[in-house]
C-alpha cells in the first residue's frame, strides 16, 4: 500500500515552538540552513526511490527558488505551507486570505507550479477557524492536509474522523487528508503520522501505527517532516522545558529512523494517493 509522504518546508526559526522568541522582521537576519536541510531529505528520497509532497513556505519560496526547482526536478509535489507561518485560529479571515495568496503567488513565481495542496501551520485549523477550508477552494485548492484528529494544547479536532474525504465548501470540493492517528481498543487513538512523535519514541512505535493502519484498517498513513528534523546542529532558540523538548528531542536519531521507514513502506504524494473524492461529507457530518 502506499502512503503519503510530506515535508513541511520551513527554516528552523519558524516552528511555533521557536517563533514565539524570533519576531518575522528578524528572519532575514537569521543565517538559513533550509537549503541544506531540505537537500538532505531530497538525498535520502531519492536512495529510497520515494516520492512526496512539500508544503513549502511562501517566505522560502521566495529567497529559495532553487530548492523549488530541484524538488519539482526529482519527481516530488509541490505545496503550499502558508507564507508566514501564521496560526489560522490568530488570524482573521482576511488575513488568512492574503497569507494564502501571497503564498500562492511566491511558489508560483519560484518554481512556475500552482500548488493544489495546503497545509496550516502547526494544523491549526480547528472547529473555530472552519471557514478557512472555503478560502481554500475559492483560491484553487483541491487538497488539504491541516487537521489533526487528536487532542492536544495547541491544535487538533478530537473525534473528527480519521480517514481522507471530500468537504463541500460555498467554493468547491476539498479533499481533506487528516493526519494519521492509529485507534486502538476502547476507541484511544494514537499519533504516528511524524513530528515529535516520531523522534520522541521508538521506531517500533510509528512501524507498528503504519502496519495497524494498512494491514489491520486497510488505510493509507499521511506521514509529514520537516528539514530542521534533520538537522541536529542548528541554532537552539526555543526556550521552556516542554518547548525545547518538543522541538529538540530526539534529533540526532530522527535520519536513521526516517531512512528505515522508507525502507520498510511505501509512500508517494499527497494527490497521487488521493486522486479523486474518497467520500463525501459536510462540515457537520466530519466533526462528532
Amino acid at each position: 500500500m502506499l502512503n503519503v509522504l510530506s515535508v513541511d518546508v520551513e527554516d528552523y526559526f519558524h516552528p511555533t515552538e521557536v517563533s514565539r522568541f524570533v519576531a518575522p522582521h528578524q528572519w532575514d537576519c537569521m543565517p538559513s540552513r533550509v537549503v541544506g536541510s531540505t537537500s538532505r531529505i531530497l538525498d535520502i528520497f531519492a536512495e529510497a526511490g520515494a516520492r512526496g509532497t512539500f508544503f513549502v513556505l511562501g517566505w522560502v519560496a521566495q529567497r529559495h527558488p532553487r530548492l523549488l526547482e530541484r524538488i519539482l526536478r526529482e519527481g516530488h509535489e509541490i505545496g503550499c505551507h502558508s507564507y508566514s507561518h501564521r496560526l489560522i485560529y490568530e488570524i482573521s479571515p482576511t488575513e488568512f486570505r492574503e497569507d494564502t495568496r501571497l503564498a500562492k503567488l511566491a511558489i508560483e513565481d519560484a518554481c512556475g507550479v500552482s500548488p493544489r495542496g495546503y497545509r496550516a501551520p502547526s494544523f491549526s485549523l480547528t472547529r473555530q477557524v472552519w471557514w478557512a477550508l472555503d478560502i481554500l477552494a475559492e483560491l484553487g485548492f483541491t487538497h488539504d492536509s491541516s487537521i489533526y484528529p487528536i487532542s492536544h494544547d495547541r491544535y487538533g479536532i478530537p473525534n473528527y474522523t480519521r480517514v481522507a474525504h471530500q468537504i463541500e465548501t460555498a467554493s468547491g470540493p476539498i479533499c481533506e487528508v487528516p493526519i494519521s492517528t492509529a485507534a486502538f481498543a476502547g476507541g484511544r487513538r494514537v499519533p504516528v503520522g511524524g513530528g515529535a512523535y516520531f523522534r520522541l519514541f521508538p521506531y517500533r512505535y510509528t512501524s507498528a501505527g503504519f502496519r495497524r493502519l494498512n494491514v489491520i484498517e486497510g488505510e493509507k498513513v499521511c506521514f509529514y517532516i520537516h528539514p530542521w528534523e534533520l538537522d541536529p546542529g542548528q541554532p537552539r532558540l526555543a526556550r521552556g522545558f516542554l518547548s525545547r523538548v518538543r522541538t529538540y528531542g530526539g534529533l540526532s536519531a530522527t535520519e536513521s529512523k526516517l531512512r528505515r521507514l522508507l525502507a520498510d513502506f511505501n509512500f508517494s504524494t499527497l494527490t497521487e494517493n488521493h486522486p479523486l473524492v474518497i467520500r463525501k461529507s459536510s462540515a457537520a457530518e466530519a466533526v462528532v
